[in-house]
C-alpha cells in the first residue's frame, strides 16, 4: 500500500481511482464493507482503490473537550493495508483546513490531485465548510464532472447499528465480546513495555509487562480483563489489570499484564494487547497474600475462558471446511 502523509506528495493522479473518503476511526465491520467495495469496484475496473482520511481526527480540532478514539493512526494504517486498499491519502487537519470550501475539495484534491473516476462514501457522510459536502452534493459534483457516487447504507449487527460512536460506548463500559461483534476483531491496546516498580514477581508472586495508558485516549472501564499478548509473532494468553493498582496506593493508570507460561525479558519491547472479556472490577485488598489469591483465581477463570475461545474457533474452522 503507498502511504501520501501530504496532498503535494502525490506527483500525478492515480491510474482510474477509486475512491472514499472518512475519518475511519475504528475500522469497524462498516468500514471494512466499504473499503470491500472500493477494491471490489478498483480490481473490476483495473484501477487503484484509493482512502482519504485525515490526521488528527476533525473533532479532535474542532471540539474543545475533544474525542477519545479507537484507533490511532498507526492502527489505522496497518487494517487499510490488511484490507487490501492501494493507496491511502492521509491530510493534515488543522482550523484552516476545516474552512475549505466542499467544492474546493472535490475539484482541488478528488479531481486534480487525485483523479477520481468513481467515488464511494458511506451513508452519513459530509465533509467541508459547514458540512455542504454531503451525498446529495457529491451526487450532483459527480453528474457534473463525469464520476459516479456509490453511497453504502448503514450496518447493523444483531440488530446493533455498527457505529464508531457505540463502539466508544462499548470500550468505556467493559463490553468486549460485544465490541469484538462490531469491530470484527478484538479491541487492542499497543504500547512498549515499562519498567514498573517490580511488585508482580517479588511480592505478588505473579510477573506483569506493564503498558502505560493515557486518560487522553479511549480508556476501557477499569478491572481485570482475560487477553491475549501479541509478541514476536505469537499469541499468549495472559491476564490483565487496567487501573491504578488501588491496593499499592498508585495514582499512575497501567495495563499490568500477566503472561501464560512466559519468562522473556521484554521491557522495551512492543506488545499488543488483545482485551477478551472482563472479569471484575478493579479492587483494593487488605493484603498482599489476599491480592495475589484473587489474581490466582483470576488466571483460572482466564484459562478456561482462553481454552473455550480456541475450541470454538476450532470448531468454526471445521465447520467452513465442510460447509
Amino acid at each position: 500500500m503507498e502511504l501520501f502523509i501530504k496532498i503535494d506528495e502525490i506527483k500525478k493522479t492515480f491510474d482510474n481511482p477509486v475512491v472514499t473518503i472518512g475519518n475511519f476511526d475504528g475500522v469497524h465491520l462498516g468500514h471494512q464493507l466499504l473499503f470491500s467495495e472500493v477494491v471490489g469496484k478498483a480490481y473490476r475496473n483495473g484501477g487503484t482503490s484509493v482512502v482519504v482520511t485525515f490526521d488528527p481526527h476533525p473533532l479532535k480540532v474542532l471540539r474543545p473537550d475533544g474525542i477519545k478514539l479507537i484507533s490511532t493512526t498507526s492502527q489505522k494504517i496497518e487494517l487499510m493495508r490488511f484490507a487490501g486498499i492501494d493507496a491511502l491519502v492521509i491530510l493534515p487537519f488543522d482550523h484552516d483546513f476545516a474552512r475549505t470550501p466542499a467544492q474546493d475539495f472535490v475539484d482541488r484534491i478528488l479531481i486534480k490531485s487525485i483523479g477520481v473516476k468513481e467515488l464511494v462514501v458511506g451513508y452519513d457522510y459530509a465533509f467541508g465548510k459547514g458540512r455542504t459536502g454531503n451525498i446529495d452534493f457529491l451526487r450532483q459534483q459527480g453528474k457534473e464532472k463525469g464520476f459516479p457516487v456509490t453511497v453504502v447504507e448503514a450496518h447493523y449487527k444483531n440488530d446493533t447499528l455498527v457505529s464508531s460512536t457505540r463502539i466508544r460506548e462499548l470500550v468505556t463500559q467493559g463490553r468486549m465480546r460485544d465490541v469484538r461483534s462490531l469491530l470484527g476483531r478484538y479491541y487492542q491496546i499497543h504500547g512498549k513495555v515499562q519498567r514498573g516498580k517490580q511488585r508482580g514477581g517479588k511480592e505478588v508472586g505473579f510477573a506483569t509487562a506493564n503498558l502505560k495508558v493515557s486518560e487522553e485516549d479511549l480508556c476501557p472501564q477499569k478491572g481485570v480483563y482475560v487477553t491475549q499478548v501479541l509478541y514476536d509473532g505469537k499469541v499468549y494468553g495472559s491476564i490483565s489489570n487496567i487501573g491504578y493498582n488501588p491496593t499499592f496506593g498508585d495514582n499512575r493508570l497501567v495495563a499490568e499484564t500477566h503472561i501464560f507460561d512466559f519468562n522473556r525479558d521484554i521491557y522495551g519491547h512492543s506488545i499488543k494487547l488483545n482485551l477478551l472479556q472482563h472479569l471484575r472490577g478493579e479492587e483494593k485488598f487488605a493484603s498482599v497474600a489476599e491480592l495475589s489469591a484473587q489474581i490466582g483465581k483470576d488466571i483460572t477463570i482466564a484459562r478456561g475462558v482462553l481454552a473455550e475461545g480456541a475450541k470454538e474457533h476450532l470448531l468454526s474452522c471445521e465447520e467452513r471446511l465442510n460447509s
